[in-house]
């Protein structure tokens, strides 16, 4: 018994040691370039009396993190701009929005002994909304901040190499305005899937 607990013992090492380190160090950099699909929530408020619905875009994602200790790092999530059709009572295309969601989180990444590595974070979204054009008139859209929630899981596939795959939820809600007029308050509240790469420094 004690000579298979010995060999079960060292076989453990030995598979900890072969996996790949990526360990995330106090004072480390990682930068990751991905994609990402961001959707917002299925009811998105009432614009003009009617319900508004705004559809999903998938564009380039990017991230940069520094570690200020060992697994807990500060993230800065940025992006190329999304662009949205706003439509009302389900058939009336209301216009168009660009914006830009710069989010800076906290993340904590769990120490593991597997290539998988799992983490989730908390932080602050400032979304920027731009280049509005409408039929019906001078749309404007406020911008918003907010909270910002996320999960994901890294795989390594080398010591300083990772996939990433992550789910972000914003909490985005801003006034919509229409020829100067408020017409409602726009509560799109999207979840963002990334995948990406993501690199050690």
């Amino acid at each position: 018994m004690t000579n298979k607990l010995a060999a079960l013992t060292l076989s453990t090492a030995l598979v900890a040691l072969a996996a790949p380190a990526f360990a995330q160090s106090q004072g480390d950099w990682t930068v990751g370039i991905g994609v990402g699909y961001l959707n917002p929530k299925s009811d998105n408020g009432t614009l003009a009396g009617q319900k508004a619905e705004i559809d999903s875009d998938t564009r380039p994602i990017f991230t940069a993190e520094y570690f200020i200790r060992d697994n807990l790092g500060i993230e800065l999530l940025a992006a190329t701009p999304f662009k949205h059709t706003v439509t009302l009572g389900g058939s009336t295309e209301a216009g168009t929005v660009k914006h830009l969601p710069p989010t800076l989180s906290l993340n904590y990444h769990f120490p593991t002994n597997s290539a998988w590595k799992p983490y989730v974070g908390a932080g602050l979204n400032y979304t920027f909304f731009f280049d509005e054009q409408s039929a019906l008139g001078d749309l404007k859209i406020d911008d918003s901040f907010g909270v910002s929630l996320q999960a994901g899981l890294d795989y390594m596939v080398s010591d300083n190499g990772a996939i990433r795959l992550n789910v972000r939820w914003f909490d985005i809600d801003s006034d919509v305005k229409l020829n100067g007029t408020k017409i409602g308050k726009a509560e799109i509240d999207p979840y963002l899937v990334g995948v990406s790469y993501v690199h050690k420094f």
